[in-house]
């Protein structure tokens, strides 16, 4: 029995043996070529089961009018023992009904096939980066981040099977002014965790139940020893103890959801803010030595200063941008220098 594996693929290689036939009984050119053939889902389930732009990119180099070309390929068509009907509609597209034999045959293909039926070798091997749900590592996630590790995985899951050689990644953003927020806001659920009454929150901190554990924490590993030091030297060590707590509570929180069943997201790598700064840096020092590397312009940054409120400033031009010329968000560190 003939397994149909590829329905396209199986019904493109019948339009083109057809074809074949009319170019051996001198209906059609010799020379003709059949690259642009296209097949797809038809405009309603009434329309058949598959139709063709066949007879409309053939018919200018075949020197015959589409509607003509098309009832001829339909003629031939109508032969195949897998066709059960064939109609020509509006300028000349085929559309073609299978006879159920054929669909049996795909069945019976998907259950030889079993989770293996549909891979393919689209991609050729290209490398492909998605990068999903990289939560802010300053809170906790919520039903959208959910979505996007479903949305991300199943993405990155069908690229995968269809031949791409896919990173799935998660962007660690702990770089900046709110990764320091929340070392500040860990910092005061510490030293309430040792006992002291801190009143209310802060304006400016993040007043969220969810760092208290992280606070309890930091006062088992560390005692009262970070309430002897400076800030200066305690933010580092606080701040990189919390985007690790941060990112363990998202990555328990990603895995599971709300009715308590488990997603089942996985990641390659998780890139972070602060490693890959200096890169970032490196790599535009370089384009700026060589203009041929990227256009002519810089990207511009306006009155940032690191002790700002991030959402108290803008990064970009404020006038037009010249043709040539870059803006960007989140890319404060990355000023290319005017062009000579």
């Amino acid at each position: 029995m003939d397994v149909v594996r590829d329905v396209y693929a199986h019904l493109k290689t019948r339009i083109v043996g057809a074809l074949t036939a009319l170019q051996n009984e001198g209906a059609l050119p010799a020379s003709l070529g059949f690259e642009e053939i296209e097949l797809s889902p038809p405009r309603g389930a009434e329309r058949g089961d598959v139709a063709s732009n066949a007879a409309l990119v053939l018919a200018r180099p075949a020197g015959l009018p589409q509607r003509e070309l098309a009832a001829r390929l339909a003629a031939q068509l109508a032969r195949d023992p897998d066709v059960a009907r064939v109609e020509v509609a509006g300028p000349g597209f085929l559309n073609i009904t299978l006879v159920a034999g054929f669909w049996q045959r795909v069945v019976f293909a998907i259950l030889q096939a079993g989770p293996e039926y549909g891979r393919a070798e689209l991609g050729a091997g290209a490398k492909t980066n998605v990068e999903y749900v990289s939560t802010n590592p300053t809170g906790p996630v919520h039903v959208g981040h959910g979505r996007g590790a479903v949305f991300g995985d199943a993405l990155a899951n069908l690229l995968a099977f269809t031949g791409h050689a896919v990173t799935r990644e998660y962007y660690v953003n702990d770089a900046g002014q709110q990764v320091d927020v929340l070392a500040r806001s860990v910092y005061l659920r510490y030293r309430e965790a040792l006992g002291e009454a801190i009143g209310e929150i802060p304006a400016g901190l993040y007043p969220g139940d969810y760092l208290k554990p992280v606070g309890a924490a930091l006062a088992r590993e560390h005692g009262r020893a970070l309430l002897e030091v400076p800030e200066e030297r305690w933010l580092a060590p606080v701040r990189e103890r919390a985007v690790a707590a941060m990112l363990g509570l998202d990555g328990r929180a990603i895995r599971t959801n709300s009715m308590g069943k488990a997603v089942a997201c996985r990641q390659h790598i998780f890139p972070e803010a602060l490693i890959l700064r200096p890169a970032t840096k490196c790599f535009v020092s370089i384009c700026a030595l060589d203009p041929g590397l990227l256009p002519i312009g810089r990207l511009r940054v306006d009155h940032f200063d690191a002790r700002m409120d991030p959402s108290k400033h803008r990064v970009g031009a404020k006038e037009p941008v010249p043709q040539g010329s870059f803006t960007g968000r989140g890319h404060r560190e990355c000023a290319l220098p005017d062009q000579p």
